[in-house]
This record gives structure tokens, C-alpha cells and sequence, in this order.
């Protein structure tokens, strides 16, 4: 059993995920990696390593059930514990719910519920009885800003980060005098795979949510908007729903 903290991140190949690897291996954790593409993150692994910090990479499906319990099996096997466990993986979905038709789109629905949602769960089911025994242990879930506000043309996505966040609030209220840390990371746009439709617009870059994840390990918190100025929009959704609705008919649009 290793000696420092252990930390086991999903969609860690790119983006938030590699961000949230490279400033947690920088504060002093192990890290469990898991992604499918299996190039990345052995890439990642490497770099780790290489700079002292270790890191197992783990090809995973999450939406896989055999694959998300070989990826708490090996990662207790390997280090003993997991100190550390960050919801990361996600996949998105654009397109309108009367324009999805047929198995293809079947498949698209299951594949975002499966991985955004499914398999958070799944996971925490097999890690957390462990972090229980200890009376020691996080949680973060990185769910998103539409994960409060519906957004047109992306309601599988949508629901997949509604129903997130409303599994981690729930957990955070069981597990709340047991020694167990559970907090919500609720990014906006951020410069990812994930927003590159969007042009080069001057989104924050994947570190800025890896800092919030960082911290969130430290110091537990309920939910933080990244960045901070989301919050006031989440804000207004709620006071003002009608004038969210003028604001989003682009996107029917």
C-alpha cells in the first residue's frame, strides 16, 4: 500500500481529466487513470512517472459494467486504496428529441446516460464501502452549468448531468458524518474537445476546473461553479425562468 494519497480519475486521457492528473501528481497524489483511448493515457502514465509522481493507466469503458468493476478491482489491487475518486468521464449530445429516430439514436441516448450518469454510480458503489471502512475519503463529481439550466437541442445531456448531481447531493447526505468528502464541479464552457465547435472563442482552458477539483480534495465544498461568474447565471435561470427561455430559442433555432 502506497504511502501517499491515491486518486482515481475517469476521462483522463485529455482535457479536464489530464489537467486534473497533472496538478494532482503536482500536490503529492498516486493516480489511477482511466479512459478508453488506451494511446493517451499510457502516454500520460509515462509523463507521470517520469516526473515522480506514480500513475496506473487503466483502459476503461464506462459503459462497460465488467469494465467499471475490473477498474476498482486493479486500482485496489495496485495501491490498496482509493483516497480520491473524480467523476470526470463525459460524453455530450446535440440534437433535437423529435429529430432522434431508430436504434442509432437509441444507442446515443444510452451511451451519454451510461457513461455521464450510469456509470458514476456503478463506480462509487464499488469504492465508497472502502473509504467507509477508513472514515476517510472524496468524491467529485464533475457534472456542468446544464445540470441546472435545460438547454435546447441537448436534453439527454442535460438530463445525464441533472440526474448527476442530484445522485451526489443525495450521497453527500449519507455519507456526511462518515468521514466523506462530496462535492459538485459545475464547469461552463471550457476550452475542451467538448467546445471545440465552437471556434476559437476565449473560453478558460481545462487547468482553471483542475485547480477547483484540487482544492475541492482539500477542502470539501457543496457545489462550484467554474468559473465563478456561472453562478450567476444558474441564478437568474431560477429568479427569471421566462427570460431564460427568450434567451435560449437560438439554439431551437
Amino acid at each position: 500500500m502506497t504511502a501517499v494519497p491515491v486518486a482515481l480519475i475517469t476521462g483522463a486521457s485529455r482535457g479536464i481529466g489530464a489537467a486534473t492528473a497533472r496538478e494532482l501528481s503536482q500536490r503529492g497524489y498516486a493516480l489511477v487513470l482511466a479512459a478508453r483511448s488506451a494511446g493517451p493515457l499510457a502516454t500520460l502514465a509515462a509523463e507521470l512517472s517520469r516526473n515522480g509522481a506514480p500513475a496506473l493507466p487503466i483502459p476503461t469503458d464506462l459503459r462497460r459494467i465488467d469494465d467499471i468493476q475490473r477498474l476498482a478491482r486493479l486500482a485496489l489491487a495496485h495501491f490498496g486504496r482509493v483516497d480520491a475518486l473524480i467523476h470526470n468521464a463525459g460524453i455530450g449530445g446535440d440534437r433535437q428529441i423529435a429529430q432522434m429516430d431508430g436504434l442509432l439514436d437509441g444507442a446515443t441516448v444510452a451511451t451519454i446516460l451510461d457513461t455521464n450518469l450510469h456509470a458514476p454510480i456503478e463506480l462509487t458503489r464499488l469504492l465508497l464501502p472502502s473509504m467507509l471502512a477508513r472514515r476517510r475519503g472524496a468524491i467529485i463529481f464533475v457534472a456542468s452549468v446544464v445540470g441546472h439550466i435545460g438547454v435546447p437541442a441537448s436534453a439527454i445531456y442535460c438530463a445525464s448531468k441533472f440526474g448527476l448531481r442530484g445522485f451526489a447531493h443525495s450521497l453527500r447526505r449519507e455519507v456526511a458524518q462518515r468521514g466523506i468528502g462530496v462535492t459538485i464541479i459545475s464547469p461552463g464552457f471550457i476550452k475542451t474537445d467538448m467546445t471545440r465547435w465552437m471556434g476559437d472563442l476565449p473560453f478558460p482552458g481545462p487547468e482553471i476546473v483542475a485547480h477547483a477539483i484540487a482544492d475541492a480534495l482539500a477542502r470539501p465544498r457543496r457545489e462550484l461553479f467554474v468559473p465563478r461568474y456561472y453562478r450567476l447565471l444558474v441564478w437568474l435561470e431560477q429568479l427569471l425562468p421566462g427570460v431564460a427561455d427568450l434567451a435560449l430559442r437560438w439554439r431551437v433555432r
